[in-house]
């Protein structure tokens, strides 16, 4: 039993190691994409990347999340106690998040328009409340950035945290269940190569034009997509689509030349939440209509079977009259 505890222990702390070091990969990865004083970006990978692991390996794994959040913040934070805060905020959202997500009843399947919702509801717009609120005020307490500032920043954390976990999260959820179909046809797979190169081509030529309203080409992809491929195909579609446009912001080019900080969050984070929950929504309702159609189907043929067992002219039918042609007055 000894042996068993240990091995237990053992495991868990590979997997605390795993996800910790993951964590500060996604977030150097993040960082690249910094608008506001090197630390606070548009997206955040490793809040989805956190809640993810949450979802599927449960809550034992939450130091490996505080650990990737310090030695992330350990280089770039103000102060050591605003560096220990910031953690315990971006430790306490995605675990936050993770609870209010199993206590409403979520499937990671995310097989539901139901699940789609919540992910959107409680895991990204509430949980991430939490880590915005504190990690802005911190950085506002210590100096780092005036309290005039205080409304953008937090803005840009806010959506940042949030963007990770609806874009993310769901595409590390389909990753653990994706399998290579062994009996898909050719045309399935031709399929799918011009989905994606449809959605590269109008994802650069949205993001390239200085007009705003060419972003809107994507967004037939993400229906193609949804609607043929479901999660496994919106999923990273949107991912995809996501980093194009916050490397465009980033860069000031397309849509964003010249625009200001604020200017360029509304529209970018207008359009990759709009990207994010099309590609989540519309893929868990033709799920759920999927498997409503299975799920008839199912009983369709259940009835039929239960009606070909029934022989006409059998008098075990007829229960204790047997056959009303043999009656006799």
């Amino acid at each position: 039993m000894r042996k068993q505890e240990v091995r237990g222990y053992g495991i868990a702390m590979l997997w605390i190691l795993a996800v910790a070091a993951v964590y500060y990969g996604a977030a150097q990865l993040g960082l690249l994409l910094q608008l506001v004083r090197g630390q606070v970006t548009p997206l955040w990978p490793p809040t989805g990347l956190a809640l993810a692991a949450l979802l599927l390996l449960g809550s034992r794994v939450w130091p490996g999340i505080a650990l990737g959040a310090f030695l992330t913040n350990v280089s770039i934070g103000p102060t050591p106690l605003a560096v220990l805060v910031i953690v315990a905020g971006n430790t306490l959202a995605p675990v936050v998040a993770y609870l209010l997500l199993r206590r409403a009843g979520f499937r990671s399947e995310l097989d539901r328009l139901r699940d789609g919702l919540l992910l959107v509801f409680l895991g990204a717009l509430a949980g991430m409340l939490i880590s915005s609120t504190v990690g802005s005020s911190v950085l506002m307490i210590s100096g780092a950035v005036a309290p005039g500032a205080f409304w953008p920043t937090w803005s840009v954390w806010w959506t940042g945290d949030a963007m990770g976990v609806l874009v993310v999260t769901p595409f590390l959820l389909v990753l653990r269940r994706l399998r290579w179909p062994p009996d898909a046809r050719a045309a399935r797979w031709v399929e799918a190569v011009a989905l994606t190169l449809f959605a590269v081509a109008a994802t650069v030529l949205a993001t390239q034009s200085r007009s705003s309203s060419l972003l809107f080409l994507v967004f037939p992809a993400l229906i193609w997509a949804a609607f043929r491929f479901q999660l496994a195909g919106a999923a990273p579609c949107a991912l995809g689509v996501s980093i194009m446009a916050i490397l465009a912001a980033t860069w000031h080019t397309g849509p964003f030349v010249d625009q200001d900080l604020f200017a360029s969050m509304v529209t970018l984070q207008a359009f990759n939440g709009s990207t994010a929950l099309v590609g989540l929504l519309l893929s868990a309702v033709i799920a759920e209509r999927n498997e409503t159609h299975e799920e008839i189907k199912r009983v369709c043929e259940r009835l039929e079977e239960m009606v070909a067992n029934i022989e006409p002219g059998n008098p075990g039918d007829y229960g204790d009259y047997g056959n009303p042609d043999d009656q006799r007055f």
